[in-house]
């Protein structure tokens, strides 16, 4: 031991250095706690129980897939108008469950957050993982069905795939961060936001390609963040599509840039949200 280190300091140190571990610990649990609650709460006192958040978007995508197959028999790309649909709608759900999770992940716990041991972290880090976890599932159950139950003519690229679903998970945790303070800072934003996203179904390149686009529209979609997301989820199960217009840098600065001011306002505020 050090001489200019007294052995009272030391054994302080040695009572100081395990509540680091027993913090993470306590956050892991409270985690876990959130993440059993919210699948109890949301899906407990339905027969099938946690089984419902899966089949519930597997079966509206599929009944949707259905539905456009039977009116556009040539899609855009490829021969196979249900892969083609299914390549644009999945990432697209993904963004928007996980994003309006993740908004209301404090307005949702706000009763449980008054205690020491639940921090809003472990709340939105709750929401994240219960949510990202089923969406997978879900996009899992929906490309294997089509691709093993159709001829779609395509050669799906795992890596890419993943790429794609963590870019729709990357925006979508952005923009979430980002509502989850605007919505409880300011209400009227909630109805604001469900205003400007109506559109997104259509500009998002869902029932066509962004190739196709004329200028000087195209220039203006290619701003928003889900065209990269569906264009690198397309061009992993379509290898002849190129889809140049992906960018990596732009989409995860954004994305990023959106998280980091997000939680930052939520670090600085969220006791005031808490009790507001």
């Amino acid at each position: 031991m050090p001489k200019n280190i007294s052995l009272a300091q030391a054994e302080d140190g040695a009572k100081l250095r395990p509540v680091s571990g027993q913090r993470r610990f306590a956050s892991l649990r409270a985690i876990g706690a959130l993440i059993l609650r919210e699948m109890s709460t949301s899906y407990g006192k339905s027969p099938g129980g946690y089984l419902w958040a899966i089949a519930e978007p597997v079966g509206g995508i599929v009944l949707l897939t259905a539905i456009f197959s039977a009116g556009f028999r040539t899609p855009p790309m490829g021969t196979n108008f249900a892969i083609f649909y299914a390549t644009g709608i999945v990432p697209f759900f993904v963004f928007m469950d996980i994003s309006g999770k993740v908004s209301s992940a404090i307005t949702y716990s706000k009763a449980l957050l008054a205690y020491p041991a639940v921090t809003f972290m472990d709340a939105l880090a709750a929401r994240v993982l219960i949510n990202a976890l089923t969406q997978a599932l879900v996009a899992y159950l929906i490309f294997s069905v089509i691709y093993f139950t159709q001829e779609t003519r395509t050669d799906p690229q795992i890596g890419g795939i993943i790429l794609a679903m963590v870019m729709a998970l990357t925006f979508a945790v952005g923009v979430g961060s980002m509502n989850c303070f605007l919505f409880a800072a300011f209400p009227w934003w909630r109805h604001v936001w469900s205003i400007l996203t109506r559109p997104l179904f259509l500009i998002s390149c869902i029932f066509f390609i962004f190739d196709d686009i004329p200028k000087p529209y195209q220039d203006w979609l290619w701003f928003n963040p889900l065209i990269h997301v569906i264009g690198q989820m397309r061009r992993s199960f379509y290898v002849s599509y190129t889809g140049d217009y992906v960018h990596f840098v732009y989409f995860f600065g954004v994305s990023l840039g959106l998280m980091v001011v997000g939680l930052a306002l939520l670090l600085r505020y969220h006791r005031d949200l808490q009790y507001s």
